[in-house]
């Protein structure tokens, strides 16, 4: 890193002179002395330690007899070295006056000292003046920087420490923002970075704080907020550039998270980009606070505000939410379905359909089933000795039936809590799971630590719970209706297809369920009482029943209270949830998949995509045309197409190099590829959802922020430093103002 000279009104630096420099001294009193000699006075009420540290005097401000060379690479100074040749007329006269009062034969000898330093003095700077000009003989002396540019340097240097802490998830605080700083506590992260940038060489940075208060930060905390809020702008900017081009997109809510003190829900736009890929971007956090119809005005206010997308573009919606949470937001995306009509509500391709299904449900059975399953799934992947004594406890329970046993064992070893079947998993493994958790919390041969085992006692209370084991029962059977139907959703693009016109009879079966539910409700009930007294789980109504009952005294049975608050709940719940996912407009769409050459195939090109493309007739470049360049794209693939594989999903069908002059045709498979309930690409294009979950895991609660959470998700967006000093000039010019660097006839040299 280069060493700045600290002497006033000298321009050298270790990068352009081969001169040594040395570090301020320790000694209070010969520190002392070398501030006045340096006519440094905003240096005067700084440590000796900070001099030492951040500060430097070159070479040629010392008498040559004070350096001694002790090798090639080495040069020090005398212990008592003080420095004494500036261009100051007041220390000259100092100088002058000390000369007069010693004898003759010092004068002489200092004379000559002063002779000797004049002669390297001059051959040094006729070096400098040389090095100082161009190939052509053109003068390169340092130029006058007025104060704006300075100011410009100063923002960049700020921007591109923030920007690397994002980028390497640094959190902008080092300590908790609730206890009161003291001396006992180190500075900010971003403070600390800045301090270290200046002893790196940032003569920008340290001009502007040279002359400040000891006490004073480098950033108040109104600047870094504005300053983040100008970063957030340029990233959303770059990232969503080829939405704006592309037109059309789709919206996902994610989870609702704590960031920063506030419960917020992630944002995420998914789009076609230039390459006709499928993407998913991370832009921001919602606050989720407020009525159905305020933060209904806030996701359009961010969408379009912030984000700059027309909400008319907007053809895809969907939440992940779970329990009340996700109430509030179905309301939400019904409101802008209202509002939006072809912004149509489907399942996340990122989840499957049974588990959505589960997650939106309220009732507390349901909360307690499917936060247990969240803690399992947490509670083994902290240890692999974990994951093995739950394949023990496997291994005991299905001695005779090792088949099953290795189909368990397989299922543990991917993430069995998230997927179509993990209720059916999970009634098979519960026995299982109950031993291993009472073993890891007996803790005989204390393997485990107290964290681990008490995180098993918790789960083992849950598990041996009878309103857990009825739920799950209930569960199981009651999304076994909609498993293969959700898994197909999550297959290959026929299988969606298809998976659409089976809808019907998923309905069918689950109303004829809802109308016999006394009879299925029985077989259920006796099913769950099996498998608890195989557990020794008592069966009883839960307690928070009697705490609630409307007519003290009353009793009720566990049957007929299991009835009325799990079996008919869930089953009516699923019905209107698989209605409200799959309209009439997410149909049509989903029939249009048939334009896929592969699908086409399969139905013998007998398709009549006319009718189910009728809602997207705006979305085409020329829907008077459509019927005649439809007939010619059936045409094409049914008699030009002989012993070629035809393309089976929308993406290879979009990077046909002919597609192009069917212009109608690609229009519509992008608009339909934009729907939320399609596979991303590849996992490049899904990278913005596992980069949110590591900020969330990595990141202590106290520590997040959402502007640093943004940068950290999309630290492979390009910042044009220079971009946003221009935009945070034209945000806030009047803040801008007020750090212009207060110092006079500044140059390159003085820098």
């Amino acid at each position: 890193m280069p060493n700045f000279c600290a002497a006033l009104n000298c321009s050298r630096n270790s990068t352009h002179s081969v001169l040594a420099f040395f570090r301020f001294p320790r000694d209070p009193e010969r520190c002392k002395k070398w501030v006045e000699n340096c006519s440094r006075s905003d240096l005067k009420e700084k440590t000796p330690d900070h001099l030492n540290k951040y500060h430097r005097l070159c070479a040629r401000h010392f008498e040559p007899n004070l350096i001694t060379k002790t090798s090639p690479f080495r040069t020090v100074l005398k212990d008592n070295a003080i420095p004494t040749i500036f261009d100051n007329p007041s220390l000259k006269r100092s100088n002058n006056e000390k000369e007069n009062k010693d004898a003759p034969e010092v004068k002489k000898s200092i004379s000559d000292s002063q002779s000797e330093a004049t002669k390297d003095n001059t051959e040094a700077t006729a070096k400098e003046i040389s090095e100082s000009k161009n190939g052509d003989g053109v003068d390169s002396s340092p130029q006058v920087i007025d104060e704006e540019t300075l100011n410009k340097e100063y923002l960049k240097s700020l921007f591109d420490v923030v920007v690397m802490m994002g980028t390497q998830n640094i959190p902008l605080h080092g300590h908790s923002d609730k206890e009161p700083r003291s001396k006992s506590f180190t500075p900010s992260n971003f403070q600390a970075l800045l301090e270290y940038r200046i002893n790196a060489g940032d003569e920008f940075l340290r001009k502007k704080f040279e002359g400040s208060p000891g006490n004073l930060e480098h950033c108040s905390s109104t600047q870094l907020q504005q300053m983040l809020e100008v970063m957030e702008n340029c990233v959303r900017e770059e990232l969503l550039a080829e939405v704006k081009e592309g037109r059309f997109f789709s919206l996902v809510v994610d989870s609702l998270v704590e960031v920063g003190g506030e419960s917020l829900l992630p944002l995420f736009i998914r789009f076609v980009d230039k390459t006709n890929c499928l993407r998913e971007e991370f832009v921001g956090f919602l606050l989720f606070e407020g009525d159905v119809e305020a933060f209904t005005e806030r996701l359009i206010a961010e969408v379009t505000e912030k984000c700059g997308l027309d909400m008319q573009y907007c053809r895809g919606q969907a939440y992940l939410c779970s329990g009340v949470s996700a109430m509030k937001v179905k309301a939400v995306v019904a409101r802008i379905a209202e509002l939006h009509p072809l912004a149509v509500l489907t399942p996340c391709s990122s989840c499957s359909l049974n588990i959505c299904l589960a997650n939106t449900m309220t009732f507390t059975g349901v909360h307690l089933v499917m936060s247990t399953l969240k803690k399992l799934d947490a509670f083994f992947s902290k240890s692999s000795l974990l994951q093995n004594q739950l394949e023990s406890a496997i291994s005991i329970y299905y001695q005779g039936n090792e088949e099953k046993a290795n189909v368990l064992k397989e299922a543990c070893d991917s993430k069995w809590t998230e997927q179509h079947d993990t209720f059916e998993v999970a009634v098979d493994l519960l026995e299982a799971l109950l031993l291993c958790m009472d073993s890891v919390h007996d803790n005989e041969d204390h393997k485990w630590s107290d964290e681990v085992a008490h995180n098993a006692f918790v789960i083992s209370e849950a598990l041996a719970d009878f309103e857990f084991v009825m739920t799950l029962v209930v569960l199981k059977n009651t999304l076994s209706f909609s498993r293969a139907f959700g898994k197909n959703l999550q297959g290959q693009t026929n299988e969606v297809f298809f998976a659409s016109s089976s809808l019907t009879a998923v309905l069918h079966s689950l109303n004829e369920v809802y109308e016999n539910i006394e009879v299925y409700h029985e077989f259920w009930f006796e099913e769950a009482i099996n498998l608890a007294a195989a557990l020794e789980i008592p069966v009883k109504v839960p307690r928070l029943y009697f705490r609630k009952r409307p007519t003290p005294g009353e009793e009720i049975q566990p049957e007929t209270y299991y009835k009325e608050q799990v079996t008919i709940p869930v089953v009516s719940h699923v019905i209107k949830e698989l209605s409200d996912l799959f309209s009439e407009n997410h149909l049509k769409a989903l029939k249009s998949l048939s334009l896929v050459p592969a699908i086409m195939g399969l139905l013998k090109f007998n398709t009549a995509e006319e009718t189910s493309a009728d809602i997207y007739k705006d979305d085409l470049l020329n829907p008077d045309t459509f019927p005649a360049e439809l007939h010619c794209w059936k045409i094409k693939w049914k008699h030009g197409t002989k012993d070629v594989v035809l393309p089976s999903t929308i993406y290879e069908t979009l990077q046909l190099s002919d597609v192009k002059f069917f212009p109608n045709v690609c229009a519509l498979l992008k608009v339909l590829y934009n729907l939320p309930v399609f596979a991303l690409t590849n996992d490049k294009c899904s990278t913005a959802k596992q980069r949110l979950t590591t900020y969330l895991e990595d990141t202590p609660v106290h520590h997040r922020n959402k502007s640093m959470a943004l940068f950290f998700i999309n630290c492979a967006i390009k910042h044009d430093l220079d971009s946003m000093v221009e935009k945070y000039l034209k945000m806030y010019p009047d803040t801008a103002q007020s750090y212009i660097l207060q110092y006079d006839d500044l140059s390159i040299g003085s820098l």
